[in-house]
């Protein structure tokens, strides 16, 4: 008998002593679950058992537990607050001071001695009498005084620079005033117009472009004169005519000095 044949019997009786030890083992374990399931469900119907069913309870008597409950935190609440506010007052009457903002001890009222050696108080009328006897210059003078009690200041005239400036274009305007000398301001600042009566306008901003078209109106013989000006929101417009065409201004301020 060769060798392979004896192997070939081993291993096949060694396969099944294991799959015999398999099948037990299997058998010992599926045993085991089933005793597991068995105490679960024992132990699942006793806690069952020791639950006791909720019974059911009446509607009216909650409400009613739940209003008494409020009710009663409602009158604690508001025996607080009395109690709160009469402290309070209380507190309050001790700490007032009494009359003229003073305690008791603090109150002082004078004597008749206190108001020996004190000048009696003048009347209004006792500096009158005192210089009645003065010259009227010397009243007037008095008067004029600000230290006099009728001394009032004098208000200085108040000039009125925007209507004098209207006339004054008005007054050109009509007596066709020539323009004599324009000059351009500094990176448009102010610009200066001279009339040949020798009233002068500045004007604020300037117009570089429309001061050199007058100057050089100037400069060919033309004679440029102003055709009307007035002042509107503030600002000024003015219409200069400049041989057959008009050239216009407009401006945030112009001042007119004769």
């Amino acid at each position: 008998m060769s060798a392979m044949p004896i192997a070939l019997l081993i291993t096949t009786a060694a396969t099944g002593a294991v799959g015999v030890a398999v099948l037990r083992s299997i058998m010992v374990l599926r045993r085991q679950v089933a005793a597991l399931h068995t105490e679960l469900a024992g132990s699942c119907a006793a806690t069952r058992a020791h639950v006791p069913s909720a019974r059911a309870a009446d509607t009216d008597e909650i409400r009613a537990a739940v209003a008494d409950a409020l009710a009663e935190e409602r009158e604690r609440e508001l025996a607080e607050a009395r109690a709160f506010w009469a402290a309070q007052e209380s507190r309050d009457a001790s700490d007032a001071p009494s009359l003229l903002g003073l305690a008791d001890s603090e109150l002082f009222l004078p004597r008749q001695t206190d108001f020996v050696g004190l000048e009696p108080v003048t009347e209004p009328g006792a500096d009158a009498d005192e210089h009645s006897g003065d010259s009227p210059e010397l009243a007037a003078a008095r008067r004029r005084h600000p230290s006099h009690p009728d001394f009032v200041p004098n208000s200085s005239p108040v000039v009125n620079d925007h209507e004098r400036t209207v006339a004054a274009l008005e007054e050109l305007a009509a007596s066709r005033t020539e323009l004599t000398d324009v000059r351009p301001g500094p990176l448009g600042t102010l610009d200066v117009y001279v009339f040949a009566d020798g009233t002068t306008l500045c004007m604020t901003p300037g117009h570089r472009e429309t001061a050199e078209r007058l100057a050089a109106a100037l400069c060919a013989g033309e004679t440029p004169f102003l055709l009307g000006g007035s002042g509107i929101s503030g600002a000024y417009t003015l219409t200069f005519s400049c041989g057959e065409e008009n050239v216009y201004i407009l401006a945030d301020r112009v001042i007119a000095s004769l």
